[in-house]
C-alpha cells in the first residue's frame, strides 16, 4: 500500500481500499468471469421493476419522508409478521438506503468512541469500516471452519466492561452459515446477562436451504427491546443497485438510529421506495422459487469446486461458498485469488481479509454463486484445470 494519506484521518487508514474493488479491477483486466461480487446478474421480479416504473411515471420522483413512505414501513411490519410472527409497529420502521446506511447509522448512534463491539470473523468488511468510524473498539469471536461453529465460552470471553453491542450477522456472509437455534440463545443469554444492544444484519434473510429456516433474533425471549433488526430488498429481490433497506427496533432504539440516518443521505429512492412495498407483498411461491434456485446452484458450484480440486465447506444460507485452497498447493488465500484469474479466468474473494485472527481464515476464499447457470458452468469448466 501507498504512503499514508495525510488527509484522512488515521482510524481509516486501514479501510482505504475494498478488497472487492481489487478483485473486480482484477476481473476487468483479465476478462474473467467474477465470482468475487455478491450481486446477481439478473434483473429481479418483472412485477417489482414494473411498479417502479409505474412509481417514476406516476410523478413519485421528489424527497419521500425521511422515515421512509407509509406504505413500505407498514409492508416491512406485515413481513415480519407473516414470516416470523414478529410484532412490529409501522411508527418504529426507518426506512435507509440500503442495509449499509442503517448499519453506520445503528453504530454511529448507539456506540460511543472508546466503546466496544463484538463481531463475529469473518465479518463483512463495512462492519470494521463502521465501528472505526464511530470510534468504537472491534472485538472479535472466531467462527470456525468447516462448520463455522463457535463456542459460547469464547463469545463471553470476549465481553468486557465497555462492551455496548454485538453485531450479528445470520445468514452470514462470507460463509453462508445460518446461525443455530442453539447459537441464536447463547448469543441472547450473553446479552441479557450483561446489558448489551444487538444490531443484526438479516439481508440474506430468504436464502436458506437443506430445510434450515432463518429465525431473526428478535424473536427470542427479551430481545425485541434490545436488537436493532436491519435488512433489505436487494438481495432477496435481485435489486443491489436500488439501495432500498430499512430497520426495526423498539421506539427509543429507532429514534436515535433515525437521528444520525436524518443526517446521511436524510431520504432516497422514491420511486423504489414504491416498488419495494410490492416486493415485499409477492406470494409464498416467490420466496420458495427464490431459495430453490439457489439451492440448485449452490449444489452445482459446490460439485465443481470439489471435482477442481477445493475443500469445500458447507454453506446453507446466502450465495456463498467458502472452499480451503490448501489441497491445490496454496497456503494463502491471497496468492490463490491473485493468480486464479490469470490462470483460469475466475475471480474469488480471500476470507483473510475478513478476520483479525488471519491464520484462521488464511488458505479459505470465497465464491459467489447468485449468477446464471450458464456462466457458472462455464466458470466451473475453467476451474476444472485446477485439478490437473
Amino acid at each position: 500500500m501507498n504512503d499514508p494519506n495525510p488527509h484522512l484521518v488515521e482510524r481509516m487508514q486501514g479501510h482505504r481500499l475494498s478488497i472487492f474493488a481489487e478483485m473486480s479491477m482484477l476481473a476487468l483486466e483479465t476478462g474473467a468471469i467474477n465470482l468475487g461480487q455478491g450481486f446477481p446478474d439478473t434483473d429481479g421480479p418483472s412485477e417489482v421493476l414494473d411498479a417502479a416504473v409505474a412509481a417514476i411515471r406516476a410523478g413519485h420522483n421528489q424527497y419521500p419522508p425521511d422515515r421512509g413512505i407509509p406504505e413500505l414501513r407498514q409492508a416491512v411490519a406485515d413481513h415480519q409478521r407473516r414470516f416470523y410472527g414478529l410484532d412490529v409497529d409501522p411508527a418504529d420502521v426507518m426506512v435507509s438506503t440500503g442495509a449499509s446506511e442503517a448499519l453506520g447509522a445503528s453504530i454511529l448512534a448507539l456506540v460511543e468512541p472508546g466503546q466496544e463491539v463484538v463481531v463475529f470473523e469473518p465479518y463483512f468488511d463495512l462492519y470494521a469500516a463502521i465501528i472505526e468510524l464511530a470510534g468504537g473498539v472491534r472485538r472479535s469471536v472466531t467462527l470456525r471452519a468447516p462448520d463455522y461453529s463457535f463456542d459460547e465460552a469464547d463469545l463471553e470471553a470476549a465481553i468486557g466492561p465497555d462492551t455496548r453491542l454485538i453485531l450479528l450477522n445470520t445468514p452470514h456472509n462470507p460463509t453462508g452459515k445460518v446461525f443455530s437455534s442453539d447459537e441464536l440463545a447463547a448469543i441472547a443469554r450473553v446479552a441479557l446477562q450483561h446489558d448489551l444492544l444487538v444490531v443484526t444484519d438479516e439481508v440474506y434473510e430468504h436464502m436458506t436451504y437443506d430445510g434450515i429456516r432463518h429465525v431473526p433474533l428478535a424473536t427470542l425471549p427479551g430481545m425485541a427491546d434490545r436488537t436493532v433488526t436491519i435488512s433489505s430488498g436487494g438481495k432477496s429481490f435481485g435489486t443491489t443497485g436500488w439501495k432500498v433497506g430499512w430497520a426495526h427496533a423498539k421506539s427509543d432504539l429507532i429514534q436515535a438510529v433515525h437521528t444520525i440516518k436524518q443526517h446521511l443521505t436524510f431520504t432516497s429512492g422514491a420511486p423504489f421506495q414504491r416498488a419495494m412495498v410490492t416486493a415485499l407483498n409477492l406470494g409464498d411461491d416467490y420466496f420458495t422459487g427464490l431459495a430453490a434456485d439457489l439451492w440448485a446452484k449452490r449444489d452445482r458450484v459446490s460439485a465443481g469446486l470439489a471435482a477442481a480440486g477445493l475443500d469445500v465447506y458447507p454453506a446453507p444460507g446466502t450465495y456463498y461458498l467458502t472452499a480451503d485452497v490448501r489441497p491445490l498447493g496454496y497456503d494463502d488465500g491471497m496468492d490463490f485469488c491473485r493468480d486464479l484469474p490469470g490462470r483460469c479466468g475466475v475471480v474469488a474473494i480471500p476470507n483473510r481479509v475478513f478476520y483479525d485472527d488471519q491464520q484462521a481464515g488464511r488458505s479459505i476464499v470465497r465464491f459467489a454463486y447468485c449468477k446464471r447457470i450458464e456462466v457458472l458452468d462455464e466458470a466451473m469448466d475453467r476451474l476444472s484445470g485446477l485439478a490437473a
